[in-house]
């Protein structure tokens, strides 16, 4: 059975990040990626790419939050 979940791939931000094409839920604009004690944030934009999983939104790396400690 084929995986019907939407979604993205993730373009910029830090090159260690483990995956770059991401599930989506829920879609929105902004996507929010857990990393090394923080958060990196992708912003959709009006691309799209071909990937192995098919065609896929892009989203671009628009900032980077600390959590405190």
């Amino acid at each position: 059975m084929a995986d019907k979940a939407a979604k993205a791939v993730l373009v910029g931000g830090p090159e260690e990040l483990p995956e770059r094409i991401v599930p989506i839920d829920p879609p929105g604009d902004e996507l929010k990626i857990p990393y090394r004690n923080g958060y990196e944030h992708f912003r959709a934009t009006s691309r799209q790419q071909d990937t192995a999983e098919g065609v896929l939104p892009v989203y671009e790396w628009w900032e980077r939050t600390e959590l405190p400690g």
